[in-house]
């Protein structure tokens, strides 16, 4: 979804109608496959000792397989005990997510967590496991459902405030004095509900400075499945706009940054624009220490994974879970307030890879230290 010339009021206005359009839609297939299913409640998960675990896909991060995958099995296990996990990756694709789920609630999973590929789409999901009695717990992206019991993530849109917030920070360095910075904006998935909190974030951080002039919005793109050969191309097309005069690029992960940074390499840019990233990858903190991009967003998913732990404990002994949200909630497209458990997100920039992710043992110093020079910035 490409915005040009848009004001964000407009941007906003325009994905929550198709949110609230889609999720309208997939109500009524619902209803229409079973009428039974609106006047049943959820159980709490007491006792219950098969889980679910439903991922999106693998294109937008390694994440998802190398390090959410482990840590939320470990979590469950240390939670419940001699508990059957059933673990699934959609690979990006709805339909196979929604059938996954299936599966498993037809093999007596009695929770399901889920991070939806589709967080529209994934409504279904909640509706099929309510009609049965089964707890869901969103992870890391929201479901747009009402009748969804617990979301675990990170707040997303703080995460889009501290990308805006570190290049409000910086972008003096990329511009020459008296001289308005062009700033191109590759989002996420319009499909994942985080993508416009991050975006919404952002632009909380940024557009004082658009008002003033400091900075020049010159698009602002939404990327299907935050997809890096898309992103690649969406620079290219900014470059090409702007006959190569850009000097920030918010891009919302480290995969799709990493696809920038090969056009900006390409057209001899790379380290003269402000690149940020987000999910702490091996790639995203060996882009950091090139020089090539300045910054990323840690997510601890250990701690993450670990709140999950807590909750499906609390769930399965029949505990009340409201010292957990601390009545934090986040609203859905469709009027509902989930219960939230919310981590903390931490910027991470050449300054604190050695005290955050490196001694979190996120990443490896081999790993990120590929090829560089031993000494770079005093970590390889």
């Amino acid at each position: 979804m490409k915005i040009r010339g848009c004001t964000n009021q407009a941007l906003y206005a325009s994905l929550i109608t198709f949110l609230l359009s889609t999720v309208l839609l997939s109500a009524c297939s619902s209803t229409t496959a079973n009428n039974n299913g609106a006047n049943k409640t959820n159980s709490n998960g007491k006792g219950c000792t098969k889980v679910g675990i439903l991922l999106p896909e693998t294109i937008s991060s390694t994440r998802w397989e190398t390090k959410d995958r482990p840590l939320l099995i470990q979590a469950v296990q240390n939670a419940i005990p001699n508990v059957h996990i059933d673990y699934s990756n959609a690979q990006g694709n709805s339909d196979t997510q929604f059938n996954q789920a299936t599966t498993d609630l037809n093999n007596g999973d009695c929770i399901l967590i889920v991070a939806p590929h589709d967080s529209v789409a994934a409504a279904s999901i909640v509706e099929e496991a309510r009609n049965r009695n089964v707890p869901v717990i969103a992870y890391d992206r929201l479901i747009q459902s009402k009748y969804t019991n617990y979301y675990v993530s990170f707040d997303a849109s703080d995460v889009g405030r501290l990308q805006g917030q570190y290049i409000m920070d910086h972008y003096s360095q990329y511009t020459a004095t008296g001289t308005e910075a062009n700033v191109v904006m590759i989002s996420g998935s319009q499909t994942d509900a985080n993508a416009l909190q991050f975006s919404q974030g952002m632009h909380e951080a940024l557009d004082p400075f658009f008002a003033d002039n400091n900075l020049n919005e010159i698009s602002e793109t939404f990327t299907p499945n935050y997809n890096p050969v898309s992103a690649e191309t969406e620079m290219q097309v900014a470059l090409s706009d702007t006959q190569n005069n850009i000097q920030i690029a918010y891009v919302a992960n480290d995969e799709m940054a990493d696809g920038v940074i090969s056009v900006l390499k390409a057209a001899h840019l790379n380290g003269k624009v402000l690149v940020t990233g987000q999910d702490a990858t091996t790639t995203g903190i060996h882009n950091i220490l090139t020089g090539d991009q300045m910054m990323t967003i840690y997510k601890p998913i250990g701690q993450e994974a670990e709140s999950v732990g807590t909750l499906i404990q609390s769930m399965y002994l029949g505990l009340n879970t409201n010292n957990l949200t601390q009545g934090n909630t986040i609203p859905t497209a469709d009027g509902g307030s989930i219960p939230a458990l919310f981590d903390l997100p931490i910027v991470v920039d050449k300054t604190n890879i050695a005290t955050t992710v490196l001694a979190d043992k996120y990443v490896t110093k081999s790993e990120i230290c590929a090829g560089l020079p031993a000494g770079t910035d005093n970590i390889c």
